[in-house]
């Protein structure tokens, strides 16, 4: 099993710069922050793509390029819903 932390690591400084730059926060669950990160690393790991943990890859690459975090639909969710489906991003 591969060690996923320096990936992780990566990622959660990624979203928290991604958060920071478009006025939105990261989960404040903590739990639920590490799951996420955990789903984005390991999709980053095995298929090399950092696709939404919450979204099922289609093997259609030019399908699956709209679930890469952040996803075409992210932005929509957390105007509509607070949060995007993944519940990585929410609005301040």
């Amino acid at each position: 099993m591969t060690d996923l932390a320096p990936i992780m690591e990566k990622t959660h400084e990624w979203a928290s710069k991604y958060a920071k730059k478009r006025g939105f926060i990261l989960n404040p669950d903590e739990e639920m922050l590490h799951m996420v990160i955990e789903g984005l690393s390991r999709n980053k790991h095995e298929h090399g793509k950092q696709y939404c943990p919450c979204r099922i890859i289609s093997g259609d690459e030019e399908q699956d390029r709209k679930i890469i975090c952040p996803c075409v639909y992210h932005e929509h969710e957390i105007d509509e819903d607070g949060n995007c489906h993944c519940s990585l991003f929410f609005k301040v």
